[in-house]
């Protein structure tokens, strides 16, 4: 299921470059939610604990590497050695099943551990339909599908990006997604967050941070100055590229009190994951007016699990507002005639530094459903940030 080491998000990329350089002594820990409580066939565990231990032979091959050095400059030939000499340590990822409740824990160095997630729950994903066998529409009907809905975002004039590694129905299907699009004499298919298939097809790799980056942040200065911190370290490691800030790790409005007219200005833009859409857009347009800045230089990237239909509502929202993109996921690589599953794996635990005491991490959200985290920890986060 997962072939090559490219076969992960950008963003994990790009973030395991800033932990190699920032916080290489850094220890964390991963978990698994279930949002959707799905059930989870007998046996199911033993079959992602056989999957995980087929990725410790996945390695960076040459011609990766040399793609990588062209289409990503911001990698530097330090981080590029350290990734070469990389491999997956399954010992690192504990899988475990009870009844129907799969339980998935990875735990250690944050630099060695920070690319599990995504592929992880990519063979979570794609285990289970091939175990259930859903019932799923015909390879012409999803062909069918797949570029109506490029069409519809082409005639909106609607850029998006494919997001939809995680909550793939197979990588077979993620894959004839991208080659439907790109069969279309025009499309504004802008790029997608995996890797692996950018390299395959020519498209740009697009992404920057995730919410671990700010959560990491909290435990090792406080949630009062998170962002800030966060955003000062990317800064640091990306002072000229990859710069969309994600705004709702500890809700939007306690992100905008440390998203000054100096961080403003040298990000390009924000990435809106949660909440609603326009009432996102405007309160980011009077931020940036207050601080000064032009907004229509500035960029929204949308990401809160997204369908064409939902998508093509804000960008008619947005135009002549602001510089507007698309980040559309399991819609788009899950959309076969059954139903996805809704699994995340976050962040849960830090210890920044050895020495310092390990702390639990959570993440607010602008949707209390998307809280994640230990209940008390949660509670004195909300507290300490007087939400």
């Amino acid at each position: 299921m997962i072939e090559t080491i490219l076969d992960n998000d950008l963003y994990k990329f790009t973030m395991q470059q800033a932990v190699y350089r920032l916080y290489p002594k850094a220890r964390v820990r991963y978990e698994l939610t279930n949002r959707g409580q799905t059930p989870f066939p007998e046996g199911f565990g033993g079959l992602i604990k056989d999957r995980v231990a087929q990725m410790a032979g996945l390695s960076l091959t040459r011609d990766e590497r040399m793609w990588l050095e062209n289409a990503c400059p911001y990698f530097t030939t330090a981080y590029l050695d350290y990734l070469s000499s990389y491999r997956y340590d399954p010992d690192q990822v504990e899988v475990s099943q009870q009844g129907h409740t799969l339980s998935v824990r990875v735990a250690g160095s944050w630099c060695r551990t920070i690319l599990w997630e995504v592929p992880l729950m990519a063979i979570i994903s794609e285990t289970y339909f091939k175990v259930t066998s859903p019932e799923i529409l015909s390879r012409q009907a999803i062909r069918e599908r797949n570029q109506t809905k490029a069409q519809m975002m082409s005639d909106a004039g609607l850029t998006f990006v494919e997001f939809g590694t995680r909550r793939r129905f197979s990588v077979a299907n993620h894959a004839h997604f991208l080659e439907d699009v790109l069969a279309l004499d025009h499309h504004r298919l802008a790029g997608t967050s995996n890797v692996h298939f950018a390299r395959i097809y020519g498209l740009a790799p697009v992404g920057t941070l995730a919410h671990e980056w700010i959560m990491f942040h909290a435990a090792l200065t406080d949630y009062a100055t998170a962002n800030a911190a966060a955003m000062d370290a990317w800064l640091k490691v990306y002072p000229d590229v990859l710069g969309i800030a994600l705004t709702d790790t500890f809700t939007t409005k306690v992100f905008l009190k440390a998203f000054t007219r100096n961080r403003a200005g040298r990000f390009s833009g924000v990435r809106q994951d949660s909440g609603d859409p326009e009432i996102f857009t405007r309160n980011i347009l009077n931020h940036y007016r207050k601080k000064g800045i032009d907004p229509a230089t500035k960029a929204i990237v949308f990401s809160d699990g997204l369908d064409v239909e939902r998508a093509i509502k804000i960008h008619t929202f947005c135009r002549g507002l602001v510089k507007d993109a698309y980040g559309i996921g399991t819609n788009l690589t899950n959309d076969v005639g059954g139903d996805p599953l809704n699994i995340v794996i976050k962040l849960s635990w830090v210890q920044p530094e050895p020495g310092m005491e390990g702390r639990f991490t959570v993440k607010l959200s602008d949707d209390p459903g998307k809280h994640t985290g230990d209940p008390g920890e949660l509670l004195y986060c909300r507290k300490a940030l007087g939400l």
